[in-house]
């Protein structure tokens, strides 16, 4: 599932003891504020029986957005995954460029953190990414790394298993 909403405290507690007062269990999450803003991915895992009603008490809590699917179990996890680390200058469009290049590749990109950091001696804005990338079999690790220092000569990228 998903949750917006402006940030605030207890929104943790509050979703948390709605999953626990439905029956469910809180297996994973990622959550961030970001610009006021509360944003929260979340796995529950719960049974079948009890699934729509813990749909239903987490859509009616108050000032808070949430998309709840029921799915079935993870798919196919063999695939290799490898960290990566991008560095460069920023300028309009590089995530779109950077994403780009990485699905031309044949990869999926799982997770990603961007930010602006500040330049080593220089002080200018750098962009800095770091993510977990999966492979399709077909696809050895230098060959991403070719692919994404396509989007530009400045870009240092680095992976690691």
């Amino acid at each position: 599932m998903t949750v917006l909403a402006p940030d605030r405290t207890g929104i943790v507690q509050t979703l948390s003891q709605t999953v626990a007062d439905c029956g469910g269990n809180w297996l994973e999450s990622r959550m961030a504020r970001l610009a006021g803003q509360f944003a929260g991915i979340l796995k529950v895992e719960i049974v079948e029986e009890k699934a729509a009603a813990l749909i239903a008490a987490l859509e009616g809590l108050e000032g808070m957005s949430i998309h709840a699917t029921i799915e079935g179990p993870d798919g196919d996890t063999s695939r290799e995954h490898l960290n990566l680390d991008v560095v460069g200058n920023d300028r309009p469009g590089i995530v779109k460029a950077l994403s780009a290049a990485i699905a031309g590749a044949g990869a999926n990109l799982e997770d990603l953190q961007t930010a602006l950091e500040s330049a080593p001696m220089a002080g200018h804005p750098i962009f800095h990414a770091k993510g977990i990338v999966s492979l399709p079999d077909d696809l050895a690790p230098g060959a991403l790394i070719e692919a994404i220092e396509t989007v530009g000569e400045d870009l240092n990228v680095t992976v690691e298993e």
